[in-house]
């Protein structure tokens, strides 16, 4: 056991007396965790403490340069009121991909997830108990010198909240609609879109409010270059069932490694069933759908777990998606996942880990 110090707080918050009404991201726990990095000492001080606030000069590099990343998981109650984490070394395996393309020295992986077992375990009392409720976790990293010049930072401070939360779309798991964005690229090779950082979600606003002005939840982005080929949505990967083949864009280089698309992809081979990681253009999506051959479109992430797609806009071109309701593949995915996220159905993959 490492040494990681412990501070209760001597003033408790009250927890959400409704938990069907905590949304998502509103409320925050008791504690945290917090490590500093100082050059020359690397990583130290690991701690648990009470939340609040913290302090950061005005000149603070991560406000003016954007040296940041993050990255988001969940803890789960289970019917026999045990709590569980689903694959939390695969969230700090990629914090540390991230890490290396914002030029973030990389963390002990095995400490952190220590440390965010340790605070879980602290705060366990705020993982709800209703049906799809979970305690979001947010593990962040920042650079705090107090400096302006454009090089990455001696001082940097990682930390873990926690968040109790409801499910991510209000209207559950009824199909959504998706705006493909022909005007804003996001994300090219060689940039930062296969890292978890916060400005791709920045520059992905404007999109996203255009979306929203069409009555549609979430923006598909094609690629940088030529302006042709599906990449992910916003908050998700995106998956297309085509002619009975489950298809997804191939990590490029410019899409974030999803740990919900990995285990997707697993449990689908585990099915027998073929799947393609590849590059699709949305001309392909536009004449599969015209030819009947469209079976269904989902999105997976941490946060909505699958969300099936009903509606896809092109320009001018709206396509309904498998009667505008859930498709077979999307609904078994999403009571595998959730079931084995929830401990509500064996885990053959090895995927959970217990807290206690």
């Amino acid at each position: 056991m490492s040494n990681i110090a412990v501070e209760l707080t001597k003033h408790p918050k009250e927890k959400p007396a409704d938990e069907s009404k905590i949304g998502f991201g509103n409320t925050f726990t008791d504690h945290m965790f917090i490590m500093n990095y100082d050059e020359g000492e690397g990583w130290h001080d690991p701690r648990i403490v009470p939340y609040g606030p913290i302090s950061l000069d005005p000149s603070a590099m991560c406000l003016h340069y954007g040296q940041e990343v993050f990255e988001g998981l969940k803890a789960y109650r289970t019917d026999d009121d045990h709590i569980q984490l689903f694959r939390p070394e695969e969230n700090f395996k990629r914090l540390n991909v991230s890490n290396a393309r914002l030029s973030i020295p990389p963390i002990d992986e095995q400490l952190c997830l220590e440390g965010l077992k340790k605070l879980v375990e602290i705060e366990k009392d705020w993982v709800p108990h209703i049906k799809d409720t979970s305690l979001y976790i947010r593990p962040f990293i920042i650079t705090t010198d107090a400096h302006l010049g454009v090089h990455p930072g001696h001082h940097y401070l990682f930390m873990i909240i926690l968040s109790p939360s409801g499910p991510y779309y209000a209207e559950g798991l009824d199909p959504v609609k998706i705006y493909v964005e022909k005007n804003y690229v996001r994300a090219v090779k060689g940039g930062t879109g296969m890292a978890k950082t916060a400005g791709n979600y920045a520059s992905s606003l404007n999109a996203q409010a255009e979306a929203e002005k069409q009555n549609y939840s979430q923006v598909l982005w094609l690629d940088g270059v030529e302006r042709k080929y599906i990449e992910e949505v916003g908050a998700m990967n995106i998956f297309f069932v085509i002619d009975g083949e489950a298809v997804t864009p191939a990590l490029n280089g410019s899409i974030l490694s999803g740990i919900t698309r990995k285990s997707a992809l697993e449990l689908i081979r585990s099915w027998g069933m073929k799947v393609s990681e590849r590059r699709i253009s949305i001309d392909e999506i536009v004449e599969a759908h015209k030819n009947g051959k469209l079976d269904e479109v989902f999105g997976t992430g941490t946060a909505a777990v699958i969300s099936p797609v009903g509606h896809l806009k092109y320009g001018d071109i709206e396509m309904e998606i498998g009667g505008n309701k859930i498709g077979p593949i999307s609904q078994r995915l999403y009571d595998e996942l959730t079931g084995i996220q929830w401990g509500r159905l064996p885990d053959p993959f090895g995927w959970t880990v217990r807290i206690d």
